[in-house]
């Protein structure tokens, strides 16, 4: 039985949520699993628990970590909620220039004629 930590998603349509499991490799994403390891917010980019101890534990009798549960622990080890590089190059581009305000419009009055022509 080879053993894979990965995610399994947990959140509603359009609300990412992922829970860091591991589980048989020939199991469903969301089917079931051997343990719990942590949780992943995706719209936050933050980690919310991570336990770190059943994380090693798993690597050393001979689990695989996919490559998005290696980002998401090294996300943790930093102990920052960090953004992934497309969002922070984003964040970091100039702001759009506003549209100059338009001009107000004065209304003239019309000119009064001219009583001697």
């Amino acid at each position: 039985m080879s053993v894979k930590i990965r995610l399994s998603r947990i959140g509603k349509k359009h609300v990412p949520f992922y829970r860091v499991v591991a589980v048989d490799s020939r199991k469903k994403r969301d089917g079931a699993c051997l343990e719990a390891i942590g949780t992943f917010d995706a719209t936050k980019t933050a980690v919310v628990c991570f336990n770190e101890s059943a994380y090693q534990a798993r690597l050393a009798q001979g689990a695989i970590a996919t490559d998005a549960v290696k980002k998401i622990y090294t996300l943790y080890k930093k102990g920052t909620t960090a953004q992934p590089e497309a969002v922070a190059k984003k964040a970091k581009a100039a702001p759009k220039k506003a549209a100059a305000p338009k001009a107000k419009v004065e209304e003239v009055a019309p000119a009064p004629e001219q009583a001697g022509e």
